[in-house]
């Protein structure tokens, strides 16, 4: 499943492409003919992301959310736009650029005042400059469920997926499985701190990068074009510091790695 910096991507790209301008909306598919109905022809003021949630703000009081879940993706083109392939749930039409919306969660048009009611349910997204991590905070010092469940929570913070979870608790040598109410206030923010800044980096660079430089070396990423990582994907691997071997276990049904020396 894409992560909060992907959708903060795609938001920014989507602008430049569409933005301030008439765009045609059609579903070749057919699943969305009505939502989209409902958008074309009018101009896209702005889009926009929070966490893990893409939003396109049209004229009229109308927008187009989206959530990608495990499938969802975007494909582009330039000029001619090409027979549509598969099933394409949404096809936005600029006039330069176009996208192939395919295997979303979530395509549906809402009003542009219950774009708060969707965030109302997620935590701060770390890469809003005014996010305030303090609710944040304030769930995971109460609650007794592990802090790596906590971190894909994404009522405590929006836009953190697998990867980040398990890469965060791998930088600041925290047990995935420690019970939130037994993290620090200080181990928190230097948590949200890290978080914040890796995030940025994979907004600015297209791709995760969460392996510091001395350590970014050794056994290559999991999968060709996947980020290196510390412990994600890497279950039965030597620690890339320790040599320990990598675990991984189901944690709320999502897998969960982690190196039990550095993080014991």
């Amino acid at each position: 499943m894409p992560e909060g910096h992907t959708l903060h991507r795609l938001a920014r790209q989507h602008q430049r492409r569409f933005g301030r301008a008439p765009v045609i909306v059609s579903s070749p598919q057919g699943r969305f003919a009505d939502g989209a109905a409902a958008v074309s022809g009018r101009v896209l003021q702005k889009a926009t992301a929070w966490g893990k949630h893409l939003f396109h703000h049209y004229d009229g009081g109308r927008a187009v959310h989206v959530h990608l879940g495990l499938y969802g993706t975007f494909t582009d083109f330039e000029h001619l736009a090409p027979v549509p392939v598969g099933q394409v749930r949404m096809r936005m039409l600029g006039t330069e650029y176009g996208t192939d919306l395919r295997g979303p969660t979530v395509c549906e048009v809402i009003e542009t005042a219950q774009i708060a009611d969707v965030v109302a349910k997620l935590g701060p997204d770390p890469l809003h400059n005014d996010a305030d991590p303090s609710s944040s905070w304030r769930r995971i010092s109460k609650s007794s469920r592990p802090i790596g469940a906590l971190l894909m929570d994404q009522g405590v913070i929006a836009g953190v997926g697998n990867v980040y979870r398990s890469e965060l608790l791998y930088r600041h040598r925290i047990d995935p499985l420690r019970p939130g109410a037994s993290i620090t206030a200080a181990e928190f923010d230097a948590m949200w701190t890290d978080l914040v800044a890796l995030m940025k980096v994979g907004v600015r660079r297209g791709k995760i990068v969460v392996v510091r430089p001395e350590h970014d070396h050794g056994a290559p990423s999991y999968r060709t074009g996947r980020p290196r990582t510390y412990v994600y994907r890497r279950a039965g691997e030597p620690c890339r510091v320790c040599d320990a071997t990598i675990h991984t276990t189901l944690l709320e049904g999502r897998n969960l790695f982690w190196c039990p020396c550095c993080q014991g």
